[in-house]
């Protein structure tokens, strides 16, 4: 009998979980009350694409090439080399690829505080390619994120760590 009771007080005390007070489902949810209506200037809504970006990859994309939607003249336009001397050298990072959905030529890096126009040197060959460095938050040798593209146009392969030197343009 005592372990029926003891089941049961259990099973009622799970069930309630999913019922979080308010509190938490704006913890939970972001910010936003529990009817789902804005709470003011601290919802954070997407921004547009530019139009410069490459299309999305297809829903059935599978392949490296059916990913990197960029063409050929935007592959010619970020290979181009920029002049160093209105560069601002930023500092090393080690990458990864970043989300292969996510098309362009990208740098997902903590050493940029906001978006800007940038140029990544591959330091296992030399090549580079001209990116925007998008910022995220964590400490300069978090690591960042490189997008397919990137990480195509510097021939360092699509998997592994891979050291490299940022500029801001």
């Amino acid at each position: 009998m005592k372990r029926i009771c003891l089941i049961c007080v259990v099973s009622l005390s799970l069930g309630g979980c999913s019922q979080l007070p308010s509190g938490f489902q704006a913890f939970i949810n972001g910010p936003a009350d529990v009817a789902g209506e804005a709470t003011g200037s601290d919802v954070v809504r997407p921004k547009p694409r530019p139009a410069s970006f490459a299309p999305l990859p297809s829903e059935n994309a599978v392949t490296v090439e059916d990913f990197d939607t960029t063409s050929s003249a935007e592959r010619t336009a970020a290979s181009a080399t920029a002049d160093a001397n209105t560069e601002e050298d930023l500092g090393q990072t080690i990458a990864t690829l970043g989300s292969p959905a996510t098309p362009g030529f990208w740098l997902e890096t903590p050493l940029v505080s906001q978006r800007r126009p940038g140029r990544v040197v591959a330091v296992e060959n030399g090549e580079s390619v001209l990116v925007e460095l998008i910022p995220v938050d964590g400490p300069a040798g978090a690591g960042s994120h490189l997008s397919l593209a990137a990480l195509r146009l510097l021939g360092v392969g699509l998997t592994g760590l891979h050291e490299l030197l940022v500029f801001g343009r």
